[in-house]
């Protein structure tokens, strides 16, 4: 019998009822405990706020599952030998894409000065059609392409730009500079690294077309927080709608919550839903029993 750690105590609630029935599903005999010896372990399932640190005495599992898409708080712990997966949850695509279609059509629409309208002024003005408004994407992973391809069906023209070469995709400086250029609406979706921190500082923000929408679900620290409230005031940004922040809970004396041209949003445009994701964990156990690759390995060198 395989024993499974759930190495994230507080989330276990939500969990009971689904992963047992997927383990199960998956034709796997297996005990899940919030506590055991290390050397009993076979698979860790993980959460970044786990008291579990020192993967160390680990030297039986066979993999670390991440409930979470993101996995910059764990990738570099020096302990952590073991494979390490990402989550890649279809349920929480799906919530990502809701949130990043809902978004760009408000922003696209208009709809704020109509919803909110204290002074009862009558602007019959239309908004373009989608077909002419150029979105772009930053990041082309699992999200930003679901993502790509649900405003691609409502006609918005997306240019996507990745780190690294992909097919179809802008990549690189000279891509980013051109992806930034026609961009209306942008969204990023980038993972946290070295490299990808203040990505959008102000001389990228400059890039932008004057009076872009910004819409960040993907990580704080993608933005310049400083050039970002700069090209706000200064009209380069029409407006930022922001889910994720460097510290978090938004701290409320941050400038974001007051300024007229930012909407915050509590870190909700996409979450891990116990449901889909207990069957992708369920699949990574059964790969790794079998013996075969498992789904979403991190690459330790690239942070993601």
């Amino acid at each position: 019998m395989l024993t499974v750690l759930f190495a994230a105590p507080a989330l276990w609630p939500e969990y009971e009822p689904h992963l047992p029935a997927a383990l199960a599903e998956a034709g796997l005999t297996a005990r899940i405990v919030t506590e055991a010896a290390p050397a009993e372990v076979d698979y860790i399932v993980y959460a970044p706020a786990s008291p579990l640190q020192d993967f160390t005495p680990y030297t039986r599992t066979k993999a670390v599952l991440n409930l979470w898409a993101g996995v910059e708080k764990i990738v570099g712990n020096p302990t952590l030998t073991q494979p390490l997966c990402r989550m890649v949850d279809p349920g929480l695509t799906e919530g990502m894409v809701e949130w990043v279609v809902g978004h760009t059509l408000r922003h696209h629409l208009g709809m704020d000065r109509h919803i909110v309208n204290p002074a009862r002024v009558w602007d019959p003005t239309c908004p373009p059609l989608a077909r002419e408004r150029p979105v772009t994407i930053l990041g082309m992973g699992a999200l930003g392409s679901a993502c790509a391809e649900a405003l691609r069906a409502l006609n918005f023209p997306v240019t996507g730009w990745s780190r690294t070469e992909k097919p179809g995709q802008l990549h690189g400086a000279q891509g980013l500079r051109q992806a930034l250029s026609t961009a209306q609406i942008l969204v990023t979706l980038l993972p946290k690294t070295p490299e990808t921190e203040n990505l959008l500082d102000a001389d990228r923000l400059a890039l932008l077309p004057r009076g872009a929408v910004i819409l960040n679900p993907g990580r704080g620290a993608l933005i310049d927080d400083q050039a970002l409230l700069a090209a706000l005031d200064a009209g380069q940004i029409g407006h930022a709608t922001l889910d994720v922040f460097r510290v978090e809970p938004l701290p409320q004396d941050h400038p974001f919550w007051s300024h007229p041209k930012v909407t915050v949003t509590p870190h909700i445009a996409a979450d891990t839903r116990a449901v889909t994701s207990s069957r992708v964990i369920a699949e990574n156990i059964q790969r790794g029993e079998a013996g075969e690759p498992f789904l979403h390995l991190v690459d330790r060198a690239r942070g993601y």
